[in-house]
């Protein structure tokens, strides 16, 4: 503090932002002039001073004792007397105030202020009697006497620095108190040492109070820094308080638009899934070639669109933590056989080879997700590779495995590396594909992307413009292939025939039951039509229970929060567990996996294009 009188003045010399939050609020006990900052910049302030006053009366009592020791037999007993009883009683009152302090707590500005007036005078008596020590005392007795007398002095004023320095102008009083008379005394003297003992006691003096000024100084810088650290501190919660409201709101926004996305993507998939059925009949009812022909690019654009709307889904499940890591000891060659079927028409059809290496190697990860991401990158590879080849590869490094898709297609600028791994972006440029195949939407390296990332497989490209690119993940080393094979289910033929199987559809959508009903007869199944659980419930409790049907056809998501495996469960308890059944439905958020093993169905999400279904209808009844 600069003044005794303005106990917070000094935390003001230097301009100090003032904290959010209580800047304005009223302090305790009624105070409703001072803000609650001033108040408990005070409460500080008095706290610590009065926490030295155990040391500094012990000081006290310690120099008074010196002082009565040095003088004992020398100054006049009635002047020891006088000034030691004078001594004890301010050293008294200090301690009382210390005391009373410590036990009852002033909570109010006012009362405060109040002890650290009493505190001031406390000590401006203590420094009262040193001048009147050095005063008196140094009449008496001779050189040695009066140098210890000089010594104690100067050891109280030093020593009253970090207690007295804040209050500047306190200490300075304090120290002209104890030194002025002292140094007048050693002068009125008139000889010449006393004239020089003088003149060396004015610049210990003069130094003193230098010392006070810059510890003065060297306070308020700290409590400068001390304020502007909590104002800090209280700026960086109220931060830290908006910027987890905007996450929560996001979090909010992106679960709203991840619920948004999945309905409405059932929504669109549903005429599309009728619209391929309805493709399907009218090629088995029509002969003209051309009419074939325009349902074959009905049935492409239903495939096409069907890709688009799984990539947007992926996206949407794994960035709301619908898609869970399980990974397992499992061979490449597995993998590798899948996409080698998949893709070396495709590849074929270029003009390209497809080359596969590394099939033997067992890697410890996901191999659905693994598959997903191989796919992805064999099948980008091949779009925009226009002659050579693709390969895919798998070499061992270490105890890590570097599975690798490269190509010798058109290449990547550098400064296009970074973001082809973006939602929706394409590399400007970039060479058209052929008419027969989809483009994309440029979700397929975003997809790999956050595969990589959910299974900490660190993901890699290196390519060079004109000579092509490679795609690296690397992957943790299996010790050896799982005991229980993943099992593939194969291809039904499409040839087959439903004459005389009985086939239940339960469907909520007009079009859709219309379009499977056209579809199956078509295929010469006989047909029973159902729309709600309680429809088939009914159907099967009034049906023969020796003539079960063939399979059950149920979509998902039925009217009244009903869905089509309690349909099944309705046909089974009827006609028994072994009724096949195949569940479709229009989202892949709602992870049926686990459904469908109890449940014992298998599943297909739409708009399921005809060969599939029927692909699917043939290996279920092949069971």
């Amino acid at each position: 503090m600069a003044d005794a009188t303005a106990p917070l003045s000094a935390v003001a010399a230097a301009p100090l932002p003032a904290p959010a939050g209580n800047a304005t609020a009223a302090a305790p006990a009624g105070e409703g002039d001072a803000p609650l900052d001033e108040f408990l910049l005070l409460r500080d302030h008095v706290r610590g001073l009065f926490a030295f006053n155990r040391t500094s009366l012990a000081g006290h009592a310690i120099g008074a004792i010196i002082i009565e020791m040095i003088f004992a037999g020398v100054a006049p007993r009635s002047l020891r007397i006088v000034w030691g009883t004078g001594f004890a009683i301010v050293w008294l009152l200090r301690a009382w105030l210390a005391v009373r302090f410590e036990r009852r707590e002033p909570r109010s500005t006012a009362g405060l202020e109040r002890r650290l007036r009493a505190w001031q005078a406390g000590v401006l008596a203590s420094g009262a009697l040193w001048g009147i020590a050095a005063w008196f005392f140094s009449a008496f007795g001779s050189g040695p006497h009066q140098v210890a007398l000089v010594l104690v002095v100067y050891t109280f004023c030093v020593a009253s620095v970090p207690i007295l320095g804040p209050q500047y102008r306190l200490f300075a009083l304090f120290v002209l108190m104890i030194f002025a008379p002292a140094i007048a005394r050693v002068a009125l003297a008139g000889s010449t040492l006393g004239w020089e003992l003088a003149a060396v006691m004015t610049v210990a003096m003069g130094m003193t109070l230098l010392l006070g000024r810059n510890y003065r100084e060297s306070f308020e810088r700290v409590v400068g820094l001390k304020l502007r650290n909590e104002a800090l501190a209280v700026q960086l919660r109220a931060e830290k308080a908006v910027a987890d409201a905007a996450r929560h709101e996001a979090e909010v926004a992106n679960r709203a638009k991840t619920q948004f996305f999945t309905a409405a993507s059932h929504d669109l998939r549903q005429p599309l899934h009728a619209m391929g059925l309805f493709a399907e009949a009218l090629r088995a009812r029509a002969h003209d070639p051309e009419v074939a022909q325009l349902v074959n690019s009905i049935n492409e654009s239903v495939d096409a669109l069907e890709g688009l709307f799984s990539e947007l889904l992926d996206i949407t499940r794994i960035d709301s933590g619908g898609v869970e890591v399980n990974p397992e000891n499992f061979e490449l060659a597995d993998i590798f056989r899948k996409v080698r079927l998949h893709f070396e028409p495709a590849a074929f059809e270029k003009g390209l080879a497809l080359r596969i290496r590394g099939g033997k190697h067992v890697a410890l990860a996901d191999p659905l997700l693994v598959e997903r991401i191989v796919r992805n990158l064999v099948s980008n590879a091949i779009r925009y590779t226009r002659d050579g080849s693709v390969l895919l590869s798998c070499r061992r490094r270490g105890d890590r495995l570097l599975l690798q898709v490269w190509d010798t297609g058109p290449g990547i600028r550098a400064e296009e590396c970074a973001r082809i791994f973006e939602e929706f972006y394409q590399v400007p440029g970039a060479p058209a594909v052929a008419v027969e195949q989809k483009k994309g939407l440029g979700l397929g390296l975003a997809i790999v992307k956050r595969l990589c990332a959910l299974m900490v497989a660190p993901l890699d490209l290196r390519s060079e413009e004109g000579r092509g690119s490679v795609f690296t993940v690397e992957l943790p080393l299996g010790k050896g292939p799982r005991t229980t094979a993943r099992s593939i289910p194969g291809k039904g033929p499409i040839g087959i025939t439903l004459d005389g199987r009985l086939i239940v559809i339960v469907e909520d959508e007009p079009a859709v039951r219309e379009g499977l009903e056209v579809l199956l007869r078509g295929w010469g199944a006989a047909i029973v039509s159902l729309d709600s659980v309680g429809a088939a419930g009914a159907w099967a409790q009034a049906a023969d229970a020796a003539a079960p049907p063939s399979l059950v056809i149920a979509d998902y998501r039925l009217d009244n929060g009903e869905t089509g495996v309690a349909a099944i469960d309705a046909v089974r308890e009827r006609f028994g567990r072994n009724v096949p059944a195949i569940v479709v439905t229009g989202s892949s958020m709602t992870g049926h996996d686990k459904e469908a093993l109890e449940h014992d169905f298998h599943l297909l999400i739409k708009p399921v294009l005809p060969n599939k279904l029927r692909a699917m209808i043939a290996f279920k009844l092949a069971r």
